[in-house]
């Protein structure tokens, strides 16, 4: 019996790290908010949170979660500058391989990352009245 309390003390112990790990995001999602985050600070592109929010949705995971203060913030924190310093190397091919991915015409997702410039909650402006002829 004297063996038998140490063991559940130690069990119940362990509870709350073992839920933790069970509820961690995929190293993959980590390392996509990571990208998408080095992208924007690197090229200057704006981050589309629609889409970006509905990709680490799919994964389980709140943008909360990767953001700065968030419980794995600082797992992105760490990638996000190694991913950063290697874009910055070769800024232009790199800049143009992550808008091929995510960017409006993206081949993986479109929308994730927008041109600096672009608002998407604005309408698309009108094309003007052409006169009758």
């Amino acid at each position: 019996m004297r063996h038998v309390a140490p063991f559940a003390a130690l069990m119940l112990a362990a509870l709350p790290a073992q839920a933790q790990i069970r509820n961690a995001p995929a190293p993959r999602t980590l390392e996509f908010a990571a990208y998408i985050f080095a992208a924007s600070n690197v090229c200057g592109y704006r981050i589309g949170t629609d889409a970006f929010e509905a990709l680490l949705a799919k994964q389980n995971v709140r943008i909360d979660d990767v953001q700065p203060r968030g419980p794995f913030g600082n797992r992105v924190q760490t990638m996000f500058t190694l991913m950063s310093n290697q874009m910055a190397v070769d800024r232009d091919q790199a800049c143009l391989a992550v808008a091929g991915e995510y960017g409006p015409e993206g081949t993986v997702a479109r929308n994730v990352l927008l041109p600096a410039g672009a608002n998407p909650a604005a309408p698309a402006p009108a094309e003007p009245a052409k006169p009758a002829q």
